[in-house]
C-alpha cells in the first residue's frame, strides 16, 4: 500500500510518501525537500543532468559548465533516500549530500540551459523517481521541453577516442543524435541517466542520454572531453575545454570526501558491490 501526500510552499516543495511493510504496521517515510531561491525567466531551457555514475562523466562535465558558463544556483535538494551522513571541513563546518540546480542565459537566439548538478543520486528506486520526479516538475514550469542526461558506460578497455552513444525518448531526437556522431546503445541504461530519459518521454518531453565509454569509477576526465564536445554540437555550448582537468580533480576531492572514489584495483574485487546507480 502507497499514500502520497504533497504540501507546496511558495519557495519550497516537500513530497512525502509513507511506505507500508505488508509484514508490519511500521511506517516509513521519504521526503525530497526542494528551496528554491528563484524563479528564472529563461529561453526554452534545456535541462542538463550532471550527477555522479560511472567515471564521473556527467558530475565533470556538469561543475565545468557551471564555472566556465557563470550559471546561478537557483534550487536546493536535499532527500531522505540520500546518504546518511555528513562530511566535516577543514574551517569545522559540516557538509551534507545534496543536488543543486543551476540557469544559464545565454546571449543571442541559442536556448538556455538548467544544470542538475550533486555530489549523490538517491539510493533507492522510489527515491530516484521521487528526485527525478520533482526536478521534472520544477524544469518544465521554467518551459524546459528537451532533457539531456550524461554518463559513462564501462569497459574493460578504452581507446584513446571512446566509443560514444545514445539513448533517445523518440526516433527524431535519436536521429539527431546519431548525427552528432553516437552509436545507438543496446541494452539497459541504470540510475538517473536513463530514468531521466524514459520519464520525460512520458511526460511529452523530448531528450536523449549520452554514455561514453570509461574504464571505471575514477573521474575520468578524457571521457568527459568528448561528451562535452558531442553537446557541444547538439547546443552549440561554445564551452571553453582547456580547464577540464582543473574541473575532474576538483571533483575527485569533492566525491573522494564522501567516499565516493574508489581506485580501479578495488573496483575489480568489488564489482559486485557496485552502488545500483552507477549507469
Amino acid at each position: 500500500m502507497l499514500g502520497l501526500a504533497f504540501v507546496v510552499y511558495h519557495h519550497a516543495y516537500i513530497a512525502s510518501s509513507p511506505c507500508y511493510s505488508a509484514n508490519s504496521k511500521e511506517e516509513q517515510v521519504l521526503v525530497c525537500s526542494i528551496n528554491i531561491t528563484e524563479r528564472p525567466t529563461l529561453n526554452d531551457p534545456v535541462l542538463i543532468e550532471g550527477l555522479p555514475g560511472i567515471g564521473f562523466v556527467a558530475n565533470i562535465a556538469a561543475l565545468h559548465l557551471i564555472r566556465e558558463l557563470n550559471a546561478k544556483r537557483f534550487a536546493e535538494i536535499v532527500s531522505g533516500s540520500f546518504q546518511d551522513f555528513a562530511v566535516t571541513t577543514e574551517g569545522g563546518g559540516a557538509r551534507s549530500p545534496i543536488n543543486e540546480l543551476y540557469f544559464v542565459k545565454r546571449e543571442g537566439p541559442g536556448r538556455d540551459l538548467i544544470i542538475w548538478y550533486g555530489n549523490t543520486q538517491a539510493l533507492t528506486t522510489f527515491g530516484q523517481y521521487e528526485l527525478c520526479g520533482k526536478v521534472l516538475d520544477i524544469v518544465q514550469e521554467l518551459g524546459c521541453r528537451f532533457v539531456v542526461s550524461i554518463g559513462g558506460f564501462k569497459k574493460d578497455q578504452v581507446q584513446t577516442v571512446p566509443g560514444l552513444y545514445s539513448a533517445a525518448t523518440d526516433l527524431e531526437t535519436s536521429k539527431e543524435a546519431l548525427d552528432m556522431g553516437t552509436k545507438i546503445m543496446v541494452g539497459h541504461v541504470f540510475g538517473i541517466a536513463g530514468l531521466l530519459i524514459g520519464l520525460a518521454r512520458l511526460r511529452n518531453l523530448k531528450g536523449y542520454a549520452l554514455l561514453v565509454d570509461t574504464l571505471g569509477m575514477y573521474p575520468d576526465a578524457n571521457a568527459t572531453r568528448y561528451a562535452l564536445s558531442l553537446l557541444d554540437k547538439g547546443l552549440n555550448l561554445k564551452v571553453d575545454l582547456s580547464r577540464l582537468d582543473a574541473s575532474a580533480e576538483e571533483t575527485k576531492r569533492i566525491l573522494d570526501s564522501l567516499g565516493l572514489i574508489r581506485n580501479l584495483a578495488e573496483e575489480k574485487k568489488k564489482e559486485e558491490q557496485q552502488m545500483r546507480w552507477f549507469i
